[in-house]
């Protein structure tokens, strides 16, 4: 059969990780400037309600429910100055407000719990931490850009939440997404895994950092992975993306092929850094490591390089 460019498998693997279900209609084209005004006094409109690192849920029926009514939401604190677009699903707005009230002063049945922890308990589903990771890094990027980076002036938002504009020099400021690439370097049947003093004890994961200016994918897969571990790679092959909202990233999952297997430690980054065998890598999986050693969990990118790996067959 010949090649397609195409081929693909009916999923695509990017939608295994966390807050990749993100199902909103973002109507990119077609954003007013009073679209937040105009959805939070429509009928029906829901919010995310979040700050400093956490999404307000209601308990409901024993389960979580992450969206408040626009009523519910200024109660909180939330209201449209502090809120941004998300999308529509069918007809209905959904938006996320940044919240006024602090964690310990919420009525007994909303709980103020941090993103990482929703999503490695799947608290709520996968549509809805799609939508939470796009509030939350929108609304981030605005608290971090309320000044104009030409002229120092304050910004006034625009667009549902998609421009900031310069009333003073005219600029305009648009939200960023900071690429990450993340990569599993591979030997044979073995793979690299490195460990740093960030992570849980016991936890080793993939090579990351931070794609640079002027730099593709590939060549930052090899640079990083050169620069923490001094491997140098050959072929490099993209595998998926995850949004990441700590606080607005696009993790890009890569793999890599090893030209060589000397691990030289920059010691900054990494504390540990080892080659590990497939047969040790499903041991991790299955929490049956001898030496109890981990893989992240399961909603991270990194986790989902390492299991596809672990699982594949040529």
């Amino acid at each position: 059969m010949p090649f397609q460019l195409f081929d693909a498998p009916a999923r695509e693997p990017s939608q295994f990780v966390g807050f990749s279900g993100n199902m909103l209609d973002r109507l990119s084209e077609k954003r007013s400037e009073d679209m937040v005004e105009r959805a939070f006094a429509a009928t029906g409109t829901r919010v995310l309600v979040m700050g400093d690192g956490r999404l307000h849920l209601k308990l409901s029926g024993g389960r979580f429910d992450p969206y408040f009514s626009p009523q519910e939401a200024l109660s909180l604190g939330a209201g449209a100055a502090n809120a941004v677009l998300l999308g529509f699903h069918g007809q209905t707005a959904v938006l996320a407000a940044s919240a006024g009230i602090e964690s310990e002063a919420l009525p007994e049945m909303i709980k103020a719990i941090d993103y990482r922890s929703i999503y490695m308990q799947g608290l709520i589903d996968e549509a809805a931490l799609g939508a939470l990771a796009e509030g939350a890094s929108l609304l981030a990027w605005h608290a971090n850009h309320l000044f104009c980076g030409r002229c120092g002036h304050a910004t006034e938002m625009r667009a549902g939440g998609y421009r900031r504009l310069c009333p003073h020099c005219g600029t305009e400021h648009f939200p960023r997404t900071d690429p990450v690439a993340i990569m599993l370097s591979l030997s044979g049947d073995k793979c690299l895994l490195g460990r740093s003093p960030r992570f849980k004890p016991g936890t080793y994961s993939c090579l990351a950092g931070f794609i640079e200016p002027g730099e593709t994918i590939e060549n930052a897969v090899r640079r990083e992975t050169l620069e923490e571990a001094g491997i140098h790679l050959g072929r490099v092959v993209y595998h998926a993306s995850q949004p990441w909202p700590f606080p607005y990233s696009l993790m890009i999952g890569c793999y890599g092929e090893a030209l060589d297997e000397a691990i030289s430690l920059d010691g900054e980054e990494l504390e540990d850094c080892r080659w590990f065998t497939r047969a040790e890598v499903k041991q991790m999986i299955d929490d049956q490591h001898p030496e109890g050693i981990a893989i992240p969990a399961k909603g991270a990118i990194a986790s989902h390089l390492i299991r596809h790996w672990a699982e594949y067959r040529e």
